[in-house]
């Protein structure tokens, strides 16, 4: 591989999903303010964060390959956090009950020795089924999903709450969209079907 691989997070899920590409990889977090600023957009917001998440270890590793990923849930127009909390992840997932929420996932690819940045942004639309109070009370119970943007695991049991999903990477949905890395790490030369 012409440069190493950096993962630029602390998620296991990230580092999970990183790994299905059988590529060598290491992870570092990048600890960066990740407050939305004021009229920010959904998009912009990701856009900028999964930048910032890349750039902010190219001192640490001058000249290799850096992901940066970061994801928002959108209701209403509202961009919604993780829950952190039972309560919390229950009053999201009862506002969500037979309604529509978008995922918006920002993925970059930071090449720290030439300063260059490619940069997508994934989006993915989860349609959830009417929801019971009883049904969303033994999911939080079962799954605990409060570090969880839109307080779901859709790796996990999350999928009863659904209806349908529509995008184009269902990973994107996980916080790294594997479809749209494989492009880019292909635009610089990487592949986990070539052999090495």
């Amino acid at each position: 591989m012409s440069k190493p691989l950096i993962l630029a997070s602390s998620s296991p899920f990230r580092k999970e999903l990183l790994q299905r590409l059988k590529l060598p990889f290491d992870t570092a977090s990048p600890n960066i303010d990740e407050t939305a600023f004021v009229h920010e957009s959904p998009i912009d917001l990701v856009q900028r964060l999964a930048e910032t998440k890349a750039a902010a270890l190219a001192q640490q590793f001058p000249e290799h390959y850096i992901i940066g990923s970061d994801q928002v849930a959108v209701f209403n127009e509202q961009i919604l956090g993780k829950p952190y909390t039972e309560e919390k992840a229950f009053a999201q997932l009862q506002q969500f009950s037979g309604s529509k929420v978008m995922f918006y996932t920002g993925l970059s690819v930071y090449d720290s020795k030439a300063n260059k940045h490619i940069t997508t942004v994934a989006q993915y639309a989860v349609y959830f089924r009417t929801l019971t109070d009883t049904e969303i009370r033994a999911y939080i119970k079962e799954e605990q999903p409060l570090q969880c943007a839109g307080s779901f695991k859709s790796e996990g049991l999350g999928v009863c709450l659904f209806e349908r999903m529509a995008g184009d990477d269902p990973t994107s949905l996980i916080g790294l969209p594997l479809i749209q890395l494989s492009q880019i790490l292909r635009q610089l030369g990487i592949s986990p079907l070539s052999a090495n």
